[in-house]
């Protein structure tokens, strides 16, 4: 494991972090954690020297907070620092910090090392931040002790960004969503740049932008294989997988403090620990990221949506399995197979799928991506379920 530093702060956190979002569950229902095969993976990603461990108040529908505290115990809670965050945009009266915060140090039972305002964007900001003195209940639970350093996460254009980092002196780290596909994405390479200037540790999610890059289309694919073949013609030896390209180009820059990653199985805790051991500033030669290049033109010709599979626009008002249908639009696009992704979408109970949607707008309103989800979901649904020739 590479460690690395942590802007201004007198911290060395490992390369990898554990992010408790995507984590097994039982018979899929996303809020019912398999507690004993998660907290196997926590096990083995700290042996391997993940020092730095991210849960939310709403991650696994409220579960996680309770599952990660459960799981550090025995000798685990005293070798990393724990980050959790605030459900921002659930703010809507002066004492709610303290209400969320109390809530979420019993599940934990334990301190909070890093403490993030969730999620923020222009409006959280004003309208629930700004509007109940949020700044100051922060301050006064960093003098009290109730939470060690006080940062946020970030999803919604640059300019918003420049505004809430100016917008007080409490900031001493900063998530952002950051891959090499979303490298002008949201705050992306000039606020990683902007941040770190002012000397914020630059937590780095969604590297692999919700597992896409670690499942090529098949236009990504053929650019790889090429690239691939070409590095190999001039001798070094290249990244073994999508995945550790991906992730190999973030380690390669000085301002990323760390990147999370959202591991469901030990394998894939095995591989990242493996790709963080070799991985490091500026290991990267001029040759991959030209192959890099060519990849993210390739992805971006063959994935009409941007979804991540975050799961931030669930629940569902009339329980439409939103990410699952977006997820099989895209699959039927990108990879050419329309058959498929229709025969799958009948696996979805009917009353979830796409004709459900009333159009709402609760989900539009929590994607960080900021899809328009009903327009979609609208598509999908006649592309899926009565086969016309809507594909892009």
């Amino acid at each position: 494991m590479q460690f690395r530093s942590f802007g201004r702060l007198d911290y060395a956190p490992s390369a990898l972090g554990f992010g408790a979002m995507r984590l097994p569950v039982v018979d899929g229902a996303h809020d019912r954690i398999d507690r004993e095969a998660a907290r196997e993976l926590l096990v083995r990603a700290v042996e391997g020297g993940v020092n730095y461990v991210d849960t939310a108040y709403n991650y696994h529908g409220g579960t996680s907070e309770e599952w990660l505290g459960w799981a550090l115990r025995g000798g685990l809670r005293e070798r990393v620092k724990i980050a959790t965050k605030l459900p921002s945009w659930k703010v809507e009266h002066a004492d709610d910090f303290d209400r969320f915060l109390d809530e979420q140090l019993e599940r934990l039972g334990t301190g909070i090392d890093f403490y993030l305002l969730h999620s923020l964007d222009e409006d959280t900001w004003r309208d629930n931040v700004l509007a109940h003195d949020v700044l100051g209940a922060a301050e006064r639970a960093l003098a009290d002790g109730r939470i060690g350093h006080f940062g946020f996460s970030f999803h919604d254009r640059y300019e918003a960004f420049e505004l809430i980092l100016g917008g007080t002196d409490l900031w001493e780290f900063c998530q952002i969503q950051y891959n090499f596909m979303d490298e002008e994405y949201q705050a992306g390479r000039r606020g990683l740049e902007l941040a770190a200037g002012r000397g914020l540790a630059v937590v780095v999610m969604e590297p692999l932008r919700g597992g896409q890059l670690a499942r090529p289309t098949p236009a990504a694919e053929e650019a790889w294989a090429a690239g691939l073949a070409e590095l190999r013609s001039a001798g070094p030896r290249p990244p073994e997988s999508p995945v550790e390209w991906a992730l190999r180009w973030l380690w390669d820059q000085p301002e990323v403090a760390l990147l999370l990653s959202g591991m469901s199985t030990l394998e894939q805790v095995e591989q990242n620990l493996r790709y963080a051991g070799r991985a490091g500033v500026g290991v990267m030669t001029p040759e991959e990221q030209t192959v890099i290049a060519r990849v993210r033109e390739a992805y971006r010709e063959s994935t009409p949506i941007p979804c991540t599979g975050c799961k931030y626009c669930l629940p569902c008002p009339n329980k439409v399995a939103i990410p699952d249908i977006l997820d099989l639009y895209n699959d039927a696009v990108a990879y050419a197979d329309v058959e498929g992704a229709r025969t799958r979408y009948t696996w979805l109970d009917e009353e979830t799928r796409a004709q459900a949607c009333t159009a709402c707008g609760e989900c539009e309103d929590r994607c960080p991506q900021g899809i328009a989800i009903a327009g979609w979901l609208e598509k999908a649904q006649s592309y899926l379920a009565v086969g016309d020739d809507g594909g892009g």
